[in-house]
């Protein structure tokens, strides 16, 4: 049977999509139909995978538990054979924002899926959650508040229409909330308690946040809050949803069952069973401390708003209105941005097949680097290119994963002076090479805008090689700006550093 999510965006050409969700207790996959303006969901893949258990203290996943994930993701990708690579998107969250560096298990978990991963931002997880949860609910005035319990965050969500307004993302979810306070399978007033409380003081620094901006109506999403709605209402404690009555008779039942095992809930799953106390506990806490009497089911939540968000980007994408705001608020020079971004993409151009830059995320990239890579004048002249790459790396970037924050922010980091080669030697192997490259470009379009005159239009010729680069000016035009001569000089010797030839004449 067909699922049709309510108002999606029209004019698309017939499309096949899947939207891939790497929880930390759950994976999801759905496919949907995107055919005269209406986007219809035809398939839906769930394995409970648990991956927030195999984190280990040096942030890696124990080897029994990745071996469980690539299998599922192994499954998921036979599903996904034959879809093209825009037509698939793959968020990661908690857990795999937990991962060190150094972790090769991404690396494995892309290659079993046959397609890249997103680590996304806690408050990107909340954004697209919300977006999911609008969608399914259709548009309305209303204020309305959404939560979602995952294994290893809780996501809390205000907002009007399409629109979030207020995002937060809170270390705390079923499947660690178990592991601390339920490890041992037993269930106790006291640990209840204490689950309870831990919440609570996850939730209070945001609390009056979220009460202050009185909403309306209280809407959960994720399978730690279908799983208690359904048990609350096949005990036949609640008619719809979740009452905060209903949530005080089961957290009742789990005490006097003492045990996880000894559950004899209806509607309970096994596979939900071991992890059913820590996410009471983490509901329990919200419906405090948000003062929530009652809260409505939403089917729809994060995987839906990575379709949605993949639509969208087709019409008109989020990430850029990000960085039009944050040219806004740091008030770049945006004709100087703008004659670094024309000559920038002209260089791409010209580069883009030598160099196997072909990639539609790669001139988007450079494009929004050249456009901020001098928001850091805000904070100081001196160093700036460091002040516009922390902000980028540490800012709340709507729209964008964790992997492009951190390649955006390595290219406004090395648009000038030295190169910095371990910056991008930091990034994951599979990007960095293009970020290097693209760093390249943005450096010499920096460079020949330097004088920043609306009149100084170079145009070169640029012919690339491996780690060369010839730049080939019209006759006269060196001779007639010395101070870029001299720049380029010293460019080269920069370059030499980082392991590419300059030539230029």
């Amino acid at each position: 049977m067909l699922e049709t999510l309510t108002q999606p965006p029209v004019g698309l050409r017939p499309r096949t999509v899947a939207a891939v969700d790497l929880g930390s207790n759950s994976f999801h996959m759905v496919v949907a139909r995107i055919d005269d303006g209406h986007l219809q969901i035809t398939d839906r893949l769930k394995e409970m995978v648990r991956l927030g258990e195999g984190v280990t203290p040096a942030h890696t996943i124990e080897p029994a538990v990745a071996e469980r994930a690539l299998a599922c993701l192994e499954r998921f990708g036979q599903r996904l054979r034959g879809f093209a690579p825009e037509d698939v998107r793959a968020v990661g969250t908690n857990t795999l924002r937990q991962l060190a560096p150094g972790s090769d298990f991404i690396e494995r978990a892309e290659a079993a899926l046959g397609h890249p991963i997103e680590v996304i931002a806690g408050r990107e997880e909340a954004r697209l959650i919300y977006l999911g949860v609008a969608y399914g609910l259709a548009a309305g005035s209303e204020r309305r508040l959404v939560i979602d319990i995952g294994g290893g965050s809780t996501e809390i969500i205000v907002g009007q229409g399409f629109s979030p307004r207020l995002r937060e993302s809170l270390y705390m979810g079923c499947v660690n909330m178990t592991r601390r306070y339920f490890a041992d399978g037993r269930i106790t007033a006291k640990s209840m308690q204490r689950a309870e409380l831990a919440g609570a003081l996850e939730v209070r620094p945001v609390r009056e946040l979220f009460r202050r901006t009185r909403w309306e109506r209280a809407v959960g999403s994720s399978g730690t809050i279908r799983a208690i709605a359904t048990v609350v209402q096949d005990e036949g404690w609640c008619e719809d949803g979740i009452s905060a009555e209903s949530l005080i008779r089961l957290r009742a039942v789990l005490i006097e069952s003492g045990r996880a095992t000894a559950l004899k809930l209806k509607g309970l799953s096994d596979e939900r069973r071991s992890v059913f106390a820590g996410g009471v506990a983490v509901l329990r806490a919200v419906f405090e401390s948000l003062g929530i009497e009652s809260l409505q089911v939403s089917d729809y939540a994060l995987r839906e708003g990575v379709l949605y968000e993949m639509v969208g980007r087709s019409q008109g994408d989020v990430r850029e209105r990000t960085v039009r705001a944050l040219c806004r608020q740091f008030h770049v020079d945006l004709e100087q941005a703008q004659r670094v971004e024309v000559t920038a993409l002209k260089l791409y151009e010209q580069a883009r097949a030598s160099w196997d830059l072909i990639d539609r995320e790669h001139p988007l990239l450079l494009a929004w680097a050249a456009r901020l890579h001098e928001i850091g004048l805000m904070v100081a002249h001196s160093q700036y290119q460091k002040h516009g790459a922390y902000l980028i790396r540490n800012a709340d970037l709507p729209g964008f994963s964790r992997q492009e924050q951190t390649m955006l922010a390595a290219l406004v980091l090395g648009h000038r002076r030295k190169f910095p080669s371990q910056e991008f030697a930091d990034l994951p192997r599979a990007v960095q090479l293009c970020s290097r490259r693209l760093c390249v470009l943005l450096r010499l379009a920096v460079l020949l805008h330097r004088g920043r005159s609306p009149d100084a239009k170079p145009n070169p010729i640029l012919i690339v090689d491996q780690s060369t680069l010839l730049l080939r000016f019209p006759e006269g035009w060196l001779d007639a700006h010395p101070l870029t001569r001299l720049e380029l000089e010293e460019e080269t010797e920069r370059l030499a550093g980082a392991g590419f030839e300059l030539q230029f004449g």
